[in-house]
């Protein structure tokens, strides 16, 4: 436990490398919360092989809930690059003009280096039983997530509970009207006693982390698949990992910010870093760390690593894609809003 104790009490903007003296290349990584572990030794390695070409590279690391993270660039954070857990995240950045429109097809081998999912951590044994969705919101079942607000990873949340219910209905491109509405009525009923079980809504998911497996508070943790590796290594003889049948796929992006990079000069230093996550070292660390690497025979070796799920994307929630989805769901006086209240009854 003492690790992860150590992990919360990490600065959020930390230098994770430096090289020998003089000049060298400073970029930052504003990303979001559970990729602290992750990029910290992606930054050791891409510093190192970057150093035998003669170059000295700094990287620094902010994290947070990935809507503060992305608003925190917007207000002025010098970011080179980020690494936010939402498309919706980062594309906001695109409509200030602070990144590129077509920023997707910036990186060569792609935005995407590696995918994530929603799973389920319990108490060892399982005491309440918790084996899917619907057992979230039974009487006397405490829910901790982080709040939908704030963190990229908590819409996540809401977004894979909302879509198991569908998915329960059967909703298809076939359903009719109807059948969908009806579907979406029973959503917006669960989600709003999912929440009531929800004794407290940290800001990110690495505080989620903190509250349920340091603090002991609740039954059941719904976050990161990596997040849940995380508290199992470190709480082996106490805790579990459920993986509910159907759950969101998440697509972390990443992207230059191009305001940035041009007015600093580190632009290639910049498209350097997010090319090498797809190095295979790279795809590595990623899988090592509880990330689902991109590269097809990376994620071969590691596929009795990460168990099998069903999942479904965005399009599946609304047709209108992310920034429908932010609308309806998470803007201010959006679903979350007018099903929430803090403390419950």
């Amino acid at each position: 436990m003492a690790r992860l104790l150590g992990i919360a009490g990490l600065l959020a903007l930390a230098l994770t490398g430096c090289g020998p003296s003089g000049p060298t290349v400073e970029i930052l990584n504003v990303s979001y919360d559970p990729t602290r572990e992750l990029y910290r030794k992606l930054n050791q390695e891409f510093i190192k092989d970057y150093q035998k070409n003669g170059v000295t590279v700094k990287v620094r690391q902010s994290h947070g809930g990935s809507g503060s993270q992305a608003r925190s660039v917007i207000d002025g954070i010098p970011a080179d690059v980020v690494s936010l857990a939402l498309w919706s995240d980062t594309n906001q950045l695109a409509k200030r003009g602070l990144i590129a429109k077509d920023w997707e097809k910036q990186i060569e081998k792609g935005s995407l280096p590696y995918f994530s999912t929603i799973v389920f951590v319990v108490r060892k044994g399982n005491p309440k039983g918790i084996k899917d969705w619907p057992d979230l919101v039974k009487d006397g079942v405490k829910v901790i997530g982080p709040n939908p607000k704030t963190s990229g990873g908590a819409k996540l949340n809401l977004l894979a509970a909302w879509g198991a219910v569908l998915k329960e209905h059967n909703i298809s491109e076939k359903s009719t009207a109807e059948e969908r509405a009806k579907a979406e009525e029973a959503a917006r009923e669960f989600v709003t006693k999912m929440y009531k079980n929800c004794p407290v809504l940290d800001s990110g998911a690495r505080g989620s982390t903190i509250t349920f497996a340091r603090r002991m508070i609740g039954d059941v943790h719904v976050t990161w698949e990596n997040e849940a590796w995380l508290e199992k290594q470190e709480l082996p003889d106490e805790l579990e990992i459920i993986y509910p049948e159907w759950s969101f796929k998440a697509e972390p992006h990443v992207a230059i910010v191009d305001v940035n990079v041009d007015r600093k000069g580190t632009r290639d230093v910049a498209k350097d870093y997010l090319e090498y996550l797809h190095s295979e070292k790279a795809q590595e660390i990623i899988a090592e760390n509880g990330f689902r690497p991109t590269n097809p025979a990376v994620a071969e070796k590691h596929k009795e690593r990460f168990k099998s799920i069903k999942t479904f994307g965005i399009d599946y929630i609304d047709a209108g894609g992310w920034d429908a989805a932010q609308k309806r769901f998470f803007a201010d006086g959006g679903l979350f809003d007018q099903i929430y209240q803090p403390g419950g009854d």
